[in-house]
């Protein structure tokens, strides 16, 4: 799936040997670094070439109008989209007054690679210029983890075989409003085929320029932004280190810094120089502070020197990957890539720090920097059982955006919170409705989040002082957007939520969507049972809480009733759990005789069309077999996951990491394996053609739960830990890390065995297929096993669905969608009208 030659396998480095301009905006992406604050994307120094020059800060955005073609009451009203911070990653070397340039350059050697293990972004180039000198050009590129406004980069350039004059040009560059070398004037949108997925572009004028200056070695950049009011300020500073004679010039205007040093160098006398950056923002902070905490953040750096912050930058990748390391026996190609989807996770939310975690997390402009439930669902998991600070700060977010969602609430017509589809500052950024602010689910995601961090850490002090907030304002919009209905004759109620849109974003606005039922009931449960239990355990925590929220008496009793009667959907016919109240009436769309060029099909169909047929995106109703899988029988799960896995597309790269963990646990151990290798390799192989756009964080969260739920077999359900192992036939062994309620767990599978060493913790109960087991600290349980669960060959296809009828007799059939007529193909049955049996 990728370029070995150019990409040779290594568990520890994503390494290239070749540079290639024709896939720059993918290895720029691959090659990106950051720290959940700021993030750089993999841009060479020399700063030409680029797909996109990027420097992106968590928050950091511009707001505009969104024009409606129609407008409507309610609608979303303000855009806000990621901008580019200043870019300080030009460092241009010329030797001879030639600039070093890789698309014409005569390079003898190349290598570049992200080692996971320091951090550190490494270049290695071997250039002979024209006039015949051969030199090395060493680059290095670090952001800090452990100070998160720092970034240290490093260029040594060596003149192997003769003297020569050799010039280093460090720059700050407003990319944002000018790519060219000067920047400063705004540039025509680059021309791109529509795709919903990638950012806005604005045509004015963004970042305003505040105060600027240089100081020796230093220069400083500040700004305003024009509409959201943000100010941003960086400053870099340098030191040069050489035997060789040099001087030093500058130049500073309102949207370029410079740095330049001119060297005499002599044959083999390396010169190297270091630049020192910091980058600050705020929501309304003036630059000039910023300016001043820049400093700050480079006289510490500075006074304690690089290799003193290389050091404490190891140290922290050496803590992360003793939390967090997933090592799978025999595979080094898998080892690689599942490495590089964990150090992607810490680089989106280690230092996010009460941010969010955007879908692309500050490695791309792809979905406008916004955050979804992307989160919650598939990244906060992996930071709830690794790093729960992260988890928690995630959390935390979601909380400070409650008034906010209030106001949205309150907007559609519903009490309690409605939490923002997609948003930077809390406010809904969502222009198509229908797929966006429709999909309500999002309210049960974070609910759901939350829960399951409180399981993983016992964090009940977080629970009870902030996060409640978040359980009764969420379950109070469920209670007022469902209603009742009794069937006649029946005399029993049911529960019901109409005009929903689940995460399947190809059938939307539907009534009774199985995912959003499912996880809605237990939203309704787990705020009632956090209300009661808070009453048990603190009275007094418990009557400020209700002071806090208005909270009623019969509020919680009145969820609990909801949740019981709470519809879920059901097809006695044919025997599966329908994604909604009338997916099943529609036509099925034949996706193996759909034409690959038409692929995916929300870039080559009208949404109406899609909207027709029985069709998805992403794994939907599987994705609720999963997280609530405690209420779904297995004969449930296989029904179901036959059902839907042919109509699936995996347009999303969402999907085949659920797939695969629904897969495994069902019997397709074999499908199950390939949906993980599309998963993890979805942006190291670009296999949705997109990756330049930035990663696809939400599926490296996804990976991890994919080897740890789908392979390891962990569940949580009722707050209890749980294993039923799925060890893939051609895997000796699987081995992870987790943290449960403060113990550290290290869990070993092999096809025989199942293995929990517990460290410094409390002793840990767990079950293993149904029996008890108790781990203390410093023991090691070992558990036999027989077999790894059952296995079905092949994978579910629509032949599956022959002789199939709805309730209402008809049979189902498949067709595509096209501008000329074609017979349908009904499953299982004889077309009368066309005389053929099928």
């Amino acid at each position: 799936m990728m370029d070995r030659d150019r990409f040779p396998v290594d568990p520890w480095r994503l390494v290239e040997t070749s540079f290639d301009l024709e896939d720059t905006g993918v290895t720029e992406t691959l090659f990106a670094i950051g720290n959940g604050y700021l993030g750089m994307r993999g841009n060479h120094p020399e700063g030409r070439d680029a797909h996109e020059d990027g420097t992106f800060i968590n928050g950091f955005h511009e707001t505009f109008p969104i024009r409606h073609a129609e407008q409507a009451y309610g609608f979303a009203e303000v855009g806000q989209t990621i901008i580019n911070a200043p870019d300080a990653k030009v460092m241009r070397v010329y030797v001879d007054d030639e600039p070093l340039s890789l698309d014409v350059a005569d390079v003898r050697d190349y290598e570049r690679s992200l080692d996971m293990r320091d951090g550190v972004l490494r270049r290695r180039v071997l250039w002979t210029t024209p006039s015949g000198k051969d030199v090395r050009v060493d680059y290095e590129r670090m952001v800090s983890f452990e100070e998160k406004h720092l970034v240290v980069m490093t260029v040594e350039v060596t003149v192997l075989n003769d003297d020569a004059p050799v010039t280093v040009s460090c720059q700050i560059l407003n990319r944002q409003d000018g790519e060219d070398v000067y920047g400063g004037t705004p540039t025509a949108p680059k021309k791109a085929g529509f795709d919903p997925r990638k950012a806005e572009r604005i045509q004015v004028r963004v970042l305003q320029p505040q105060e600027y200056w240089q100081d020796k070695l230093r220069s400083a950049l500040s700004y305003r932004v024009t509409e959201s009011g943000m100010t941003v300020a960086v400053v870099a500073d340098h030191v040069v280190e050489t035997e060789n004679e040099y001087g030093a010039r500058t130049l500073i205007e309102p949207d370029i810094a410079k740095n330049v040093f001119r060297v005499q160098a002599k044959a083999g006398v390396p010169t190297r120089v270091t630049k020192v950056v910091s980058y600050h923002t705020s929501r309304g902070v003036p630059a000039r502070e910023l300016v001043d905490r820049c400093r700050r953040t480079l006289d510490r750096a500075l006074a304690a020197g690089v290799a003193q912050i290389a050091a404490r930058q190891r140290e922290w990748l050496d803590g992360f990957w003793e939390r967090s390391d997933v090592r799978i026996g025999g595979h080094d190609d898998l080892q690689q890539a599942t490495r590089w989807c964990l150090f992607q996770l810490a680089q989106a939310s280690a230092r996010a720090d009460g941010q969010g975690v955007p879908a692309k997390g500050m490695t791309g402009s792809g979905y406008s920097g916004h955050y979804f439930w992307d989160t919650e669902i598939y990244v906060l998991p992996f930071l709830a059982y690794t790093t729960p600070l992260w988890a928690r700060n995630a959390l935390r977010m979601r909380y400070l955006m409650l008034p906010a969602a209030r106001k949205r609430a309150f907007q559609l017509n519903e009490h309690g919170a409605l939490f923002p589809w997609r948003t930077i500052n809390g406010e809904e950024a969502s222009a198509y409705y229908a797929a966006g602010t429709a999909q309500y689910h999002i309210n049960a995601d974070v609910s759901f989040a939350l829960a399951k961090y409180v399981r993983a850490t016992d964090d009940i002090e977080f629970l009870h002082r902030e996060g409640v907030d978040i359980a009764v304002e969420t379950a109070r919009l469920w209670a007022t957007l469902g209603f009742w209905r009794t069937m006649d004759g029946a005399g029993e109620e049911s529960f019901h939520i109409h005009g929903v849109t689940g995460p399947d974003e190809y059938t939307t606005v539907v009534n009774d969507n199985l995912f959003t039922n499912v996880m809605a009931r237990f939203n309704l449960r787990f705020a009632a049972r956090t209300i009661r239990e808070m009453a048990e355990v603190d009275g007094e925590v418990y009557r400020k809480m209700v002071d806090r929220l208005g909270l009623e008496p019969g509020e919680p009793e009145g969820w609990e009733r909801a949740a019981e009667a709470m519809h879920i959907p059901f097809s006695p016919a044919l025997g599966i759990h329908p994604q909604d109240h009338v997916f099943l009436e529609r036509e099925i769309w034949d996706l193996e005789n759909t034409p690959p060029d038409k692929r995916p099909l929300l870039l080559h169909f009208h949404p109406l069309v899609i909207y027709r047929y029985q069709v998805l995106k992403q794994a939907d109703v599987v994705l609720a077999l999963f997280l609530q899988g405690n209420h779904f029988s297995d004969e449930d799960k296989l029904a179901d996951f036959e059902y839907y896995d042919p109509l699936t597309t995996g347009d999303s790269t969402l999907s085949a990491v659920v797939q695969a963990i629904l897969a495994a646990e069902v019997g397709y151990q074999d499908l199950a394996l390939e949906y993980f290798r599309q998963s993890i390799f979805v942006d190291l192989a670009d296999l949705h053609h997109n990756a330049s756009d930035g990663v696809h964080v939400a599926s490296a969260g996804g990976v991890w739960t994919a080897l740890v739920s789908g392979f390891g077999g962990m569940r949580d359900h009722y707050g209890e830990l749980s294993f039923d192992p799925r060890l893939p036939a051609d895997w000796p062994e699987l081995s992870f890390v987790l943290h449960w309620h403060g113990t550290r767990l290290q869990i070993t599978v092999t096809r025989d065995e199942l293995r929990i060493r517990a460290s410094d913790g409390d002793p840990v109960g767990f079950s293993v297929r149904g029996v008890g087991y108790v781990v203390g600290e410093g023991e090691e349980v070992v558990v036999r096993l027989e077999g790894q669960g059952p296995v079905i060959a092949g994978r579910p296809t629509l032949g599956q669905l022959t002789d199939v009828r709805r309730e209402d007799g008809s049979y189902l059939s498949a067709s595509v969608p096209t501008v000329t007529s074609s017979i349908p193909i009904i499953l299982g049955a004889t077309d009368v009208e066309h005389g053929i049996d099928v």
